[in-house]
């Protein structure tokens, strides 16, 4: 049993082992080589929330979604770049890079809004996948 420790700097926490028991550990060969018979383990902070967010993306549900999000979410990001000019900034400042960003965002959603009305006024189905919002 490894008892926490402390955490550094950087988000790991350590977790260290008690050199007295462990010395009796008939796996301890197979744990360490250290000479004072102790294990110390280093793990971040938000280690439990990557392994959610692993478990998640490697369900079935999460690869169905994943695979969608390349056809919607990045191709928004990738026509912003390629398109909208969000490959640089135009300006300087948070407040008027956020309004770039925004005006983006309208340009977008109003070539989306075209293209569904043209497609509903020819009276064939379409997709709805919902319109950007940046906050």
């Amino acid at each position: 049993q490894l008892t926490y420790r402390t955490t550094n700097r950087e988000g790991y926490r350590q977790y260290k082992s008690n050199p007295e028991i462990y010395k009796q550990c008939p796996f301890l060969k197979n744990c360490t080589k250290s000479k004072n018979h102790t294990k110390i383990l280093t793990r971040h902070v938000w280690e439990d929330a990557k392994e959610w967010v692993r478990q998640n993306r490697l369900s079935p549900r999460g690869k169905t979604l994943y695979k969608r999000r390349k056809e919607t979410i990045e191709r928004s990001f990738a026509d912003a770049k390629e398109l909208h000019g969000l490959r640089y900034a135009r300006y300087r400042g948070l407040a008027k890079i956020q309004e770039q960003c925004l005006l983006t965002a309208v340009a977008q959603n109003i070539k989306k809004l075209a293209m569904l009305l043209s497609r509903a006024g020819k009276g064939g189905g379409f997709k709805f996948y919902g319109l950007i919002f940046i906050h």
